[in-house]
């Protein structure tokens, strides 16, 4: 059986030029940064990489360049989640095409499925894609919750190979770690719960703040991996003021930012969202410098 899933994974920024076009020299040193830093898994087209404004092919350009500058040293989970299946199912081939290793799929949102339609759309796309599936549960960007007993009805298909759960549920959380089947990775999909989750036995994270300090969350996982708590509690403490920074805003308003402050893209986001308002960015370069990724 494949090794289950572990460790921090980075849900990567997409750079944008002033002109709203992809930074394809800025995301290829992006990934190799996060790579060198340490980061288990690379995670592009995300939530955090503004996926919802991407073009189909600007999408599928994001993720080429992803895999092509990993070059199989860590895997790459391509984001392909629609509210709508056949779209879904279309985005999983393209990925598959071009190299990624796994499909994120998030729940649909906006049509606000049954447990039953949820579970259903998921196997519809493991039956038509053959990439393994890492489910991603966010109530608070799509308004409905895979509860655990549907997570753990998918997890035993051994096409479903893991859940990103940013419910924030802990009790859930634990639920899903404790009666999972062993192939099922449980990765945290909120950085301040990073620590809680790997406490009751779940694997890592899929992170929005190793963007900024991709050696400390991958660091902290594997302290925790290890067992050695104190350490990972001084990790996770000299995170906290990152982690505070980079919501104070939508992400990935503010982790745009803080990546501008260090000179690793340029502060450009598309619409909907706009830059950090500058009452902000003291508290976010304060977070860097704090973190020892900013000199002060």
């Amino acid at each position: 059986m494949a090794q289950r899933l572990f460790g921090c994974g980075t849900a990567l920024v997409t750079p944008f030029m002033a002109d709203g076009s992809i930074d394809e020299v800025a995301l290829r040193a992006f990934v190799e940064w996060q790579v060198s830093e340490g980061v288990h898994m690379l995670i592009p087209c995300g939530s955090t990489g503004e996926a919802v404004t991407l073009a189909p092919a600007e999408h599928r350009r994001v993720v080429e360049i992803t895999v092509e500058q990993v070059n199989g040293r860590v895997p790459v989970i391509a984001g392909a989640g629609s509210n709508d299946t056949p779209r879904a199912i279309a985005t999983s081939l393209e990925m598959k095409a071009i190299g990624a290793t796994h499909l994120l799929h998030v729940t649909p949102m906006y049509n606000k499925p049954p447990q039953r339609a949820m579970i259903a759309h998921f196997r519809a796309i493991a039956d038509a894609c053959d990439l393994p599936i890492v489910i991603y549960n966010v109530p608070g960007r799509t308004a409905i919750n895979l509860e655990a007993r549907s997570c753990l009805e998918l997890a035993v298909d051994p096409r479903f190979v893991a859940i990103k759960e940013a419910s924030g549920n802990l009790a859930q959380i634990t639920q899903i770690i404790r009666e999972r089947p062993e192939h099922f990775a449980v990765l945290s999909g909120d950085d301040g719960l990073t620590l809680s989750v790997m406490a009751h036995g779940g694997d890592g994270i899929i992170s929005v703040i190793s963007n900024v300090v991709p050696a400390l969350m991958s660091a902290l996982c594997v302290a925790m991996a290890r067992g050695d708590l104190l350490e990972a509690r001084r990790i996770d403490a000299s995170l906290a003021p990152v982690a505070q920074a980079a919501f104070i805003e939508s992400n990935p308003i503010p982790v745009k930012a803080m990546l501008a402050m260090m000179g690793r893209l340029h502060d450009h986001l598309r619409l909907p969202l706009v830059p950090l308002l500058a009452a902000h960015h003291p508290l976010a370069r304060a977070a860097l410098v704090q973190a020892g990724a900013l000199a002060s």
